[in-house]
């Protein structure tokens, strides 16, 4: 039973490492989804619970309710007990969130490590609960990708598949905290996979519904926000809506550079003590709008619904933007996708009272440029117009706003992104650790294809000094590449039709050195099944080797050789890929 589980896991494996393995991903995309709801739902009964233990009323977002002693030291405990959760860890466990995935995807295949993940969930649950300003998308995108890399790794799945299951847990994450599943499949595919292909989408998709259908069935299907339909009032205000759009890039533009600044001075910073000081400047940004803590959401809709005035709509702006600045450059373990729709509902919600202040009567309501803002800060501070729109859409159920909102997002992200030169937010957060993103397209599809699909099978192994009737019977087999092994390990890759070559001109010795003799032999170096294209041509570049021999553990201490893979092999991959 235990040989034939291995057989098919193997057959399994190597058909995962096709590009078109589109029945196997979709399988795994909603076991993945499912994981990840359960995953996603344990994360929001802990800060919800402990939110709703000390909060007045026990509502998880009433931190305004709070005296002014707890404004202070909630957050400023929360960040120096971060601080000191995390300087205890080592330092790679230490890396966490949106910025940490990307990472795993770009240099490391996908795979994401048990121990950060761990770290990204508690920690995250405290920066939440101590009112910091971040959001829960953050480490909830940490932790969905991670639940499908670490499962793919439970069962040795090639790498090229662990890039598609992390992109599964990014959009699941998504879709079961917001409960917005299209918002969560466009938000993996264009702001962490980078990348578009139907083989992708598909078990993308398929995790967002399996895990929305999760959620949904604890939660219930009501949107994140309960508005009243919003729309625009005239074509008149098109000219308006585009000049609120500018206006929010250069909010985005300046929020982008403030973390990259922050990010950039605090490196050099011991992590307790940027956590604390984090912990400090949203304690004091919370003295004065105590609006600031937390998510935020409840602003947000107070701010759709048109009942913040312009001076508090103003002075939440101002806070938030500090807070989160240095809550997200200082290194808190939260996500600021939630904080960036609550200062692009206040933005939003300010320029529409502005704008009935000066044409009365022919504006549309404060809400509606809210919801506008809320798109449009996401757009330009994310660079994800499309993920910006759904989101809208999803969070709120008004698909009137989706038109003037495609003219705000776009002009803010062609503010942000153009105008000001500004990458995302999260690719400055990765450069800003001396990261860059590989988002090269020949990349991208060598990094989605496996060994196994473009490896060499004709393949036998002979000795060194090998039998010249042992080497007759290994050729009748037809192979047309020669492993020569020597003391049991792989020493060079000979062409068979040298080898019988000389086995017809020369009829003695007896036993033949396949070392010896001349013929076309190849340097080479192992290569693990699970490793993708992109990894095979990272190694012939760098070991010197001129072919790969294909290896994984099939058993304790027994190494199984699948094939060889030569320059040559990948490139033709490449070309019908």
């Amino acid at each position: 039973m235990r040989r034939a589980w291995r057989r098919g896991l193997d057959r399994f494996r190597l058909r995962l490492s096709r590009a078109e393995a589109l029945p196997q991903l979709g399988v795994l995309g909603i076991l993945t989804g499912l994981i990840v709801g359960v995953v996603m739902i344990a994360f929001r009964l802990l800060i919800e619970t402990t939110q709703a233990a000390f909060l007045p009323g026990g509502d998880p977002e009433n931190y305004e309710a709070l005296g002014y002693e707890l404004r202070l030291l909630l957050p400023l405990a929360g960040g120096l007990a971060i601080g000191l959760l995390f300087q205890w860890m080592p330092e790679a466990a230490r890396q966490v969130g949106v910025t940490h995935v990307m990472e795993r995807l770009a240099y490391h295949q996908g795979r994401l490590p048990l121990r950060s993940a761990v770290l990204q969930f508690f920690g995250g649950a405290l920066s939440i609960v101590s009112g910091h300003s971040v959001g829960r998308e953050g480490p909830a995108i940490h932790l969905g990708a991670a639940s499908g890399s670490l499962a793919g790794q439970r069962f040795g799945l090639p790498n090229n598949s662990l890039r598609v299951l992390a992109g599964c847990g990014v959009a699941a994450a998504i879709a079961a905290s917001f409960n917005t599943p299209l918002a969560g499949v466009i938000f993996a595919m264009e702001v962490v996979l980078m990348e578009y292909t139907v083989v992708g989408f598909a078990p993308v998709i398929l995790a967002a519904v399996s895990a929305t259908a999760l959620t949904r069935f604890k939660y219930g299907a009501e949107p994140a926000f309960i508005v009243p339909p919003l729309q625009l009032g005239s074509l008149w205000e098109l000219p308006f809506v585009l000049a609120v759009g500018v206006a929010i890039g250069l909010l985005a533009a300046a929020f982008i550079a403030l973390v990259r600044l922050s990010a950039t001075h605090s490196a050099g910073v011991a992590f307790w003590l940027r956590a604390t000081l984090a912990g400090l400047i949203v304690g004091l940004c919370a003295l004065l709008a105590p609006q600031v803590m937390g998510i935020g959401y409840d602003t947000a809709n107070n701010a759709l619904l048109g009942q913040l005035a312009l001076g508090t709509l103003v002075l939440v702006l101002g806070c938030k933007l500090l807070a989160t600045t240095a809550s997200i450059g200082l290194g808190l373990p939260g996500g600021l996708i939630g904080p960036a729709l609550v200062m692009g509902a206040c933005a939003g919600g300010a320029l529409g009272l502005v704008g009935q202040w000066i044409s009365p009567g022919h504006t549309s309501s404060a809400g509606f440029y809210a919801l506008l803002g809320m798109g449009a800060m996401m757009g330009g501070a994310l660079h994800a117009p499309l993920a910006a729109l759904t989101a809208m859409l999803e969070l709120t159920a008004n698909p009137n706003v989706l038109w003037p909102d495609m003219l705000a997002v776009i002009a803010a992200y062609g503010v942000s992104r153009q105008l000001f030169r500004q990458d995302s937010v999260f690719v400055t957060l990765m450069r800003a650790r001396g990261l860059d993103y590989r988002n090269d397209p020949v990349g991208q599809s060598l990094r989605a294809v496996g060994v196994g699909a473009a490896m060499d099978t004709r393949l036998a192994q002979l000795d060194r000094h090998s039998p010249r009737d042992a080497i007759a019977a290994t050729l009748a087999r037809n192979p047309r590449w020669i492993l020569v092994l020597r003391d049991g390990r792989p020493k060079a890759l000979l062409p068979a039709a040298d080898l019988a070559r000389e086995m017809a001109e020369a009829t003695e010795p007896a036993v033949i050195d396949l070392l010896e003799f001349p013929a076309e032999r190849q340097q080479i170096a192992p290569i693990a099944l699970q490793a993708t294209l992109q990894e095979a041509l990272d190694a012939l570049d760098a070991g010197g080797a001129e072919a790969l021999y294909v290896t994984a553990q099939t058993a304790a201490d027994v190494a199984h050789i699948y094939g060889v893979l030569r320059r040559t092999d990948i490139e033709r991959s490449y070309r019908y890929s």
